[in-house]
C-alpha cells in the first residue's frame, strides 16, 4: 500500500489566499513560501482542505497503480460503502458488483455488513451502560480528533472497530486468501486502512469512476434476489444514519447526530457536560454522502437516493459473521502550549498592544489573532500573513513615501477627480485646502492632453506645462488598471528653466558683443590691406625702375 503521505498540494499560484488554511478545523496547514502544506502529524484528513482551492492544487495521493497490480495477480474483493448507491447512476448493487467484476474484481460486498456488526456492538455498549456518554466510532477523521486534540472526550469513544475494518475482518475470515480493497467516497479512510494491516487498498469514487471510463465500463442496472436483503446499515451514510440502523432504542440514553467539524468540535467542547448522550458524530456534513471524494455532490438527491435503496429492501436479512471489532483507541494528544509571553510579544510586533487591537478577522486563515500569534510561536505562519497589519504597514509607508517625495503627487480617479495629493504637489499648484474625489484636476492644470489621456486612459510619459509665467513644471501620468486610477508625478523645473532663459540671455549678448567686435576687426584688417596695398604698388613701381636702369647700364 501506499506509504506517501495521503494528502498534500501541488505547487501552484497560491498567494495571499488562505483558503484552505480558512477551511481547515485544526489548522493542519503551515505556509511556507506563500504554498500551504499539510503538517501531517496534525491533520485529521477531513478533505475539506481540498474542496475549497481556487487554484485546484490537491494532490490526493492514489493506490490506483497498486490496486491494478493486484488485480492482475490476486483474487481480489471490493467493500463498497454504502453511499456507492448516491453517488453512480445505479439502483442496485448487483449492478455496480457486475462492474467491478469486469475491473477485474473477484467479486465486491456492502461495507454495510460491517456497518450492521458494528451497531450491534454500539446496542451492547448503551445495554451494559457503562458508558455516561457513547461517541460513534464509525467516523477516521472523528477518531483521529478525539485522539489529537480532545484526550477528555476519549474516554467516551466507543472502543469498537469502524464499519470497513470490521467488514475487513469478516472477509479476511471467509476468505484468507484474498486481498481486500475499499471502495468509498472517504480520505481518511486511505490512512485507516493503511494503519489497520486488515484492507490491502483504498480506491475513491473519484478513482473508481476514472477507471470506469477509461475502462469504458458501463453501468447497467439489474437485480438479482441477492441484493434485496434488507440491512439498515445501509442508512449509515446519512444524517442519524447509524441512530437508524438500530433494531431498538436504549430508552436510557438521548441520540443526537452531529454533521460537519466544526460542530463537531461544539460537541466536543460540551460532552462532559452531557449526560447518557449517544452522539452519532461524522467530520463531512450531511455525513458520508458529503464525503470529499464523492461524485455526486448534490446532498439532497443522495440523501434521497440512500433512502429509497434502504426501504425498497426488505425480503431478507442477514446476521453478519461473527469477529472480535473491538478496538482500543490510543490517546495521542498534542501538547499546543506556547507561554503567554511570547504569544504577547507577536502580537506587539503586528500592532496588538490591547485586547481592542486583536480584530480577529480571519483574513490570515485563523480563527483568532492569538490562534495566528500561536502559529507564528509553532512556525506554521509568518507574521507577515496579518493582512491588517501588512495593509497599515503598506499605507504608512506609502503616506511616507508621499509626505517626504521631492516630487508632487496626485492620484486621479477616472473622473478626473483628485483622491489623493502630497504637500509638494500642493505647493506647486498653489492649493491651500482641498477636498478628495471633489475636485478635478482641471481646475489647477487644464492641459487638453491631460483630459484626453484620462478619457482614453493612456499614460503620458513626460511633458512640461507653465502653471503661471514663474513656474513651470515637468510631469507624467501613468494609467494602473488594477485600482482603475491615474497617478501623476510633478516635478518643478522653474530653476532649470530660469537658469536656461538666462543662459539663452548671456548667449545672445555674447552673440552682439562678438558681431561688433568681428566688424571691428574687418574695418580694421581692411584700412591695413588698403595701406598695405598703397605701399606695395610704390614699392613695385620702384623696383620696375631699378630693373630698367640696371639693363640700360648693361647696354652701354
Amino acid at each position: 500500500m501506499n506509504k506517501v503521505p495521503y494528502l498534500d498540494f501541488k505547487e501552484a499560484k497560491c498567494k495571499n489566499c488562505y483558503k484552505c488554511l480558512k477551511t481547515c478545523p485544526v489548522k493542519a496547514i503551515r505556509i511556507i513560501d506563500n504554498q500551504a502544506k499539510i503538517i501531517e502529524e496534525r491533520c485529521i484528513l477531513c478533505g475539506h482542505c481540498t474542496l475549497v482551492c481556487p487554484q485546484n492544487a490537491k494532490m490526493v495521493h492514489s493506490d490506483v497503480e497498486y490496486v491494478l497490480s493486484l488485480l492482475k495477480k490476486d483474487k481480489v474483493i471490493a467493500s463498497v460503502a454504502p453511499s456507492f448507491i448516491s453517488n453512480f447512476n445505479i439502483n442496485s448493487f448487483a449492478s455496480f458488483s457486475k462492474a467491478l467484476e469486469k475491473l477485474g474484481f473477484a467479486f465486491a460486498q456492502e461495507t454495510a455488513r460491517g456497518a450492521k456488526a458494528v451497531s450491534d456492538k454500539y446496542s451492547e455498549l448503551l445495554d451494559g451502560n457503562t458508558y455516561k456518554n457513547l461517541i460513534t466510532s464509525c467516523c477516521p477523521s472523528i477518531n483521529t480528533m478525539i485522539q489529537l486534540y480532545y484526550p477528555e472526550a476519549l474516554q467516551y469513544l466507543a472502543k469498537v472497530d469502524s464499519p470497513i475494518i470490521a467488514h475487513g475482518k469478516m472477509l479476511k475470515n471467509e476468505y484468507p486468501n484474498h486481498k481486500v480493497i475499499f471502495i468509498g467516497p472517504c480520505l481518511s479512510k486511505k490512512k485507516e486502512c493503511h494503519d489497520s494491516n486488515v484492507i490491502d487498498a483504498v480506491l475513491t469514487f473519484e478513482e473508481l469512476e476514472y477507471l470506469f471510463k477509461e475502462n469504458n465500463i458501463e453501468l447497467i442496472d439489474e437485480e438479482v434476489n441477492e441484493d434485496r436483503e434488507y440491512n439498515k446499515a445501509r442508512f449509515y451514510p446519512i444524517n442519524r444514519g447509524i441512530i437508524k440502523s438500530f433494531d431498538k432504542l436504549n430508552e436510557n440514553y438521548v441520540y443526537i447526530s452531529v454533521d460537519g467539524v466544526n460542530r463537531a468540535m461544539r460537541a466536543l467542547d460540551e460532552i462532559n457536560n452531557l449526560d447518557h448522550v449517544f452522539l452519532e458524530i461524522n467530520a463531512c456534513e450531511s455525513s458520508c454522502i458529503g464525503g470529499p471524494c464523492r461524485v455526486n455532490h448534490d446532498y439532497i438527491t443522495a440523501n434521497a437516493k440512500v433512502r429509497e435503496y434502504v426501504n425498497s429492501r426488505k425480503e431478507i436479512e442477514e446476521k453478519p459473521i461473527k469477529v472480535n471489532i473491538d478496538h482500543e483507541y490510543e490517546n495521542m494528544y498534542i501538547d499546543d502550549e506556547i507561554k503567554e509571553e511570547k504569544i504577547i510579544e507577536i502580537l506587539n510586533k503586528t500592532g496588538k498592544y490591547t485586547v481592542e487591537d486583536e480584530l480577529n478577522c480571519g483574513a490570515c486563515g485563523y480563527n483568532s489573532c492569538r490562534q495566528k500569534a500561536w502559529a507564528v510561536a509553532k512556525g506554521y505562519a509568518n507574521i507577515n500573513m496579518c493582512l491588517p497589519y501588512m495593509r497599515g504597514k503598506a499605507e504608512n509607508l506609502s503616506y511616507e513615501m508621499m509626505k517626504s517625495s521631492p516630487y508632487g503627487i496626485i492620484i486621479i480617479n477616472n473622473n478626473s477627480l483628485i483622491s489623493d495629493i502630497n504637500k509638494k504637489a500642493k505647493d506647486l499648484l498653489k492649493i491651500s485646502v482641498i477636498h478628495n474625489n471633489e475636485e478635478s484636476i482641471m481646475s489647477y492644470l487644464a492641459d487638453p492632453g491631460i483630459m484626453e489621456a484620462i478619457v482614453n486612459k493612456n499614460n503620458i510619459l513626460e511633458s512640461r506645462i507653465a502653471i503661471d509665467e514663474n513656474t513651470y513644471i515637468d510631469y507624467s501620468l501613468t494609467y494602473i488598471n488594477e485600482q482603475d486610477v491615474f497617478i501623476m508625478v510633478m516635478k518643478d523645473v522653474t530653476s532649470k528653466i530660469n537658469y536656461l532663459k538666462e543662459l539663452e540671455k548671456v548667449k545672445d549678448e555674447t552673440l552682439t558683443i562678438t558681431d561688433e567686435v568681428v566688424k571691428k576687426q574687418m574695418r580694421v584688417v581692411q584700412q591695413i590691406a588698403s595701406l598695405l596695398g598703397e605701399t606695395t604698388a610704390e614699392t613695385k613701381v620702384a623696383l620696375y625702375n631699378l630693373e630698367k636702369l640696371l639693363k640700360d647700364k648693361d647696354d652701354e
